[in-house]
């Protein structure tokens, strides 16, 4: 008996292995493609000549390899990858600008960042920033943040701690037992959980590029839960591990303070989700030099390249399909004309509610397999958003890179979003950053001004009722609402940051999460798409969720085919390209990587 497991667990490890290392397919990581950095560019008209190209019929590149509905960074680095390799990408954009939460807005001469606020992992030579250097031609310049780079403030105003969060392997944990003497067994051991947890984000891959067979056996079996540690304590909920390890409320909050970067209460939190983002702030924590917009304005040229296009202002109303079921092409909505743009491939980065809710035919809509995959996903939490502009520097303004989780007090799971009314009267969690003070272009750029970007939640029902009011001039109780939201937040800030006064105040204004649906396309206000809560994690979902879809020549990329966020969305576009070129990506990009560092090695040793 025990010859026959040990046959069939080798047979096993061998199948996985062979999908694992499949390499078929042309590389888009064969070579370093780095360049030199070019001069910064600072004019936005300029740089609105590349991200801003409007859609006409005219613009479509003939001979189309495939289209890509949506700029965010899941439809871009995908157009990139597939661009790498000599194929010729549309990316469609219904917003005027392309990047997805990666674009900025300006007004009254401020400049704000809507979603890129700080990106982990980006030691030189690791494959994380290998791959966005290749994927940026080596043009994309990243800027350390401050450490420690977040402070977690809990309690009401009359008792705020404060606790800061430093980056580094050893110095993460070592900082912590400093503000919790008695407490180093909890902390090394949450350290250690979180490491072996996100080790194990492996087998979340494989089982999307593994034949959908294999895939099955893997989940059915319990192998996954039993060959991965991620799957292991998917089921687990974050408040549920952190409450096995201390009894110190503080430190259960310090603990799970980053779940705001996903989205669920930790209650509601797969401890696995929660280990990725700890693992991937470990060795620091980034911001892009010149601001968000720099990431699409570098990627956009590459596609451009091999002869495709990024045009925007262009909605995709519906996924064209022949009898066969087979996807193959778009209608754009162009005023009251579709205008149909054909390719043998359409990839959606629009998320799985858009793509498959509003963007098929009602047929294939109700087939069972598309439902399957809706059955098991459900929309994530709103989010809203406060933007300051302000007078003075950041040094007068007491404002350093890094960033503040304020929190009303220190049992999140007792943090409410009941009510709009009890809401808006007191923030229960508050993220605050300021874009400028990270970006050191930002001076040159702007002088003698600072921006703030603020972060809560919301929910979408709250205001549901003006979604289909004009946006910039929406009716006066939903701007009494809002307003509502901008005191209380306004409130809180300026309890924390005290330099930071109303008279420097040149701006402000809010976006809810009926903004995020005008802008971003989220159906539901959505700033992490998909919710992330511990159902999200389970090895079935991960097996059927993929970036195949059930027709044929149709794609999933992005935050939703993996996790939320830049890295999320970027290792989602690494999967779909896995499953179009047929290689695995992941691995491609690890090998680039170490062939790159080991030359660097070299020339430093002659």
């Amino acid at each position: 008996m025990w010859i026959s497991v040990a046959v069939i667990c080798a047979a096993v490890v061998g199948l996985i292995l062979k999908y694992v290392l499949r390499s078929s397919g042309p590389n888009p990581f064969e070579a370093d493609t780095r360049e030199p950095p070019k001069k910064m560019v600072h004019d936005r008209k300029e740089k609105n000549k590349v991200l801003k190209q409007g859609f006409v019929a005219g613009k479509v590149p003939d001979n189309l390899d495939a289209v890509i509905i949506g700029s965010g960074i899941g439809g871009l680095g995908l157009a990139v990858l597939l661009a790498k390799v000599g194929k010729k990408v549309l990316v469609l954009e219904q917003h005027d600008r392309a990047g997805g939460c990666c674009h900025t807005f300006t007004e009254k001469g401020f400049e704000f960042d809507v979603g890129i606020h700080y990106i982990g992992d980006l030691l030189d030579h690791k494959p994380f920033r290998c791959m966005l250097d290749q994927m940026t031609n080596g043009q994309l310049q990243w800027e350390p943040l401050a450490n420690p780079f977040d402070h977690v403030v809990l309690g009401p105003p009359e008792n705020r701690r404060r606790y800061p969060i430093y980056s580094g392997r050893d110095r993460f944990p070592a900082e912590l037992k400093k503000c919790f003497p008695g407490e180093e067994k909890a902390i090394d051991e949450y350290v250690k959980l979180a490491k072996k947890a996100g080790r194990g984000i492996w087998l979340l891959a494989v089982l999307k590029l593994c034949p959908v067979p294999l895939a099955k056996f893997l989940v059915y079996s319990g192998l996954a839960k039993r060959l991965s540690f991620f799957f292991k304590m998917a089921p687990r909920s974050l408040t549920e591990v952190v409450n096995e390890l201390t009894e110190n409320k503080d430190l259960r909050a310090v603990f799970t303070y980053i779940f705001g970067t996903y989205g669920n209460m930790p209650k509601d939190a797969s401890f696995s989700m929660h280990s990725l983002l700890v693992t991937h702030y470990l060795n620091g924590a980034w911001y892009p030099k010149g601001g968000a917009t720099e990431i699409a304005y570098h990627m956009i040229p590459i596609i451009e390249k091999a002869g495709g296009a990024v045009l925007v202002r262009a909605p995709v109303n519906r996924i064209l399909f022949n009898d066969a079921k087979e996807a193959y092409g778009v209608s754009v909505m162009k005023g009251q004309e579709e205008i149909h743009i054909h390719a043998p491939m359409v990839i959606s980065n629009a998320g799985i509610f858009n793509t498959y809710q509003k963007l098929l035919p009602k047929e294939l809509q109700a087939m069972p397999a598309v439902q399957k995959q809706l059955g098991m996903m459900k929309n994530g939490e709103g989010g809203l958003s406060v933007f300051l502009g302000l007078t003075g520097t950041k040094e007068e303004l007491g404002l350093k890179a890094d960033n503040y989780w304020i929190f009303t007090e220190n049992n999140f799971d007792e943090l409410h979003f009941v009510s709009e009314e009890e809401s808006a009267k007191s923030v229960p969690l508050l993220f605050v950053a300021s874009p400028s003070a990270k970006d050191p272009t930002w001076e040159e750029r702007s002088p003698g001004k600072s921006t703030l970007s603020l972060v809560s939640f919301a929910n979408y029902e709250w205001f549901e009722e003006w979604k289909d009011g004009k946006v910039t001039n929406r009716a006066e109780d939903y701007k009494e609402l809002k307003q509502a939201f901008i005191d209380s937040i306004l409130e809180v800030l300026l309890g924390v940051f005290p330099k930071i006064t109303r008279d420097k105040i040149e701006f402000i204004d809010a976006g809810t999460p009926i903004t995020n649906t005008h802008y971003i396309g989220a159906p539901k206000g959505e700033i992490y798409g998909a919710d992330h809560g511990v159902a999200r994690f389970s090895p079935e979902l991960n097996a059927t969720v993929r970036p195949q879809t059930p027709l044929k020549n149709l794609y999933l990329t992005g935050q939703d085919v993996f996790v939320c966020g830049f890295a999320g969305a970027l290792a989602g576009a690494l999967t779909c390209g896995s499953v179009i070129l047929d290689r695995n990506l992941h691995l491609d990009a690890i090998a680039l990587a170490k062939k790159i560092k080991l030359n660097s090695a070299k020339c430093k040793g002659e």
